[in-house]
């Protein structure tokens, strides 16, 4: 594919997962980093998250727990915190896997994250979230 066509297809596989928050972050690069925007579009989604060896759902749960494990990354643990729940996860797998993560990379870590799984239940009205 052409550098067009793999932003097309990517772009494409951002809306299915992602939906207007993704296309939000690709906005707010426009003006600062184009580039960085198209790479997000292309590469990111459009070669990787496309890939058929993980379900979407699956890739989701994997994101959750690196963006968790490396701190500082709420506002992208906001976007793929909802979709998580775009592409099938409950609030209740979501909670549990912040949860997992706790024991691998800390209880601040966990906390924040769960802090932010709340942000996005609340706005989806998911709340309260039962065991």
């Amino acid at each position: 594919m052409n550098r067009e066509e793999r932003q097309s297809h990517g772009l494409r596989v951002l809306k299915e997962i992602d939906g207007d928050a993704g296309q939000k972050v690709i906005d707010s690069l426009a003006d600062v980093s184009p580039e960085l925007a198209h790479q997000v579009v292309a590469w990111a989604f459009g070669d990787i998250y496309a890939r058929p060896g993980l379900a979407p759902r699956d890739r989701q749960l994997v994101t959750l727990g690196i963006l968790t494990a490396l701190g500082g990354a709420e506002p992208q643990l906001e976007v793929h915190i909802n979709a998580a729940l775009n592409v099938g996860l409950t609030a209740q797998e979501i909670v549990e896997a912040l949860l997992h993560a706790a024991v691998y990379c800390g209880m601040p870590r966990a906390l924040n994250a769960t802090f932010v799984a709340k942000k996005v239940f609340a706005e989806r009205d998911l709340l309260p979230v039962t065991a």
